[in-house]
């Protein structure tokens, strides 16, 4: 029916919320599906319904943590500025921010990627998503590039959507490392300035 359908996409949510908080605290490696039941207060046996092994369960958490980590939605305000420097300059603001603002998820993010290193399945699910986060970058790299040919002499639209998403993701890993003083505002001066400067210099 569709209500129990409903009941169940619901119930599989709370199940990963609680991993989440449960892998926050002891790692991947400490996420069990018993310290997973007790942080959701159901039953082990219900949580094995949704998840026959850890390993299922390790999966499912790092698809739940893509979803919501790599993956780029743009506000209809960023995505109606119609010069595209500005969009992507918005865009960049919005990401550096957002993901500033979530070291912790940064934090097991990349404990994923250590994982992926002996884990083929995590690695391509890993290197998929952020595949496809360079990939909404790179409509709005080429509409710079054909407004503002100039500036950006030599440069394609994947080298510089490589270059924003290696923006974002630099602010992203300041803001794990110091996250009581990193300030984004700073960071994207710091960066502006230095881009005039190389201008200059060119």
């Amino acid at each position: 029916m569709p209500g129990q359908k409903a009941s169940e996409a619901a119930r599989r949510e709370q199940i990963l919320k609680a991993a989440y908080e449960v892998a926050l605290q002891r790692g991947v490696d400490g996420l069990t599906v018993r310290a997973v039941a007790a942080r959701a207060k159901l039953s082990h046996g219900l949580v094995h319904f949704h998840f026959k092994r850890k390993a299922q369960l390790v999966l499912a958490l790092l698809d739940w943590v893509l979803a919501t980590t790599s993956i780029l939605r743009l506000p209809e305000d960023v995505a109606r500025i119609p010069q595209p420097l500005d969009r992507l300059r918005a865009a960049l603001e919005q990401e550096m921010g957002r993901l500033s603002r979530e070291p912790r998820r940064l934090r097991l993010f990349f404990e994923y990627w250590t994982l992926g290193t002996r884990q083929a399945a995590i690695r391509l699910r890993i290197s998929a998503e952020l595949d496809r986060y360079r990939t909404a970058f790179r409509a709005m790299a080429a509409d710079v590039l054909r407004a503002k040919p100039a500036p950006f002499a030599g440069v394609t639209p994947d080298g510089l959507a490589a270059v924003a998403v290696s923006f974002i993701n630099g602010c992203a890993v300041q803001a794990m490392i110091d996250p009581e003083h990193f300030n984004t505002d700073e960071y994207f001066a710091a960066v502006h300035g230095l881009i005039e400067h190389f201008a200059a210099a060119a």
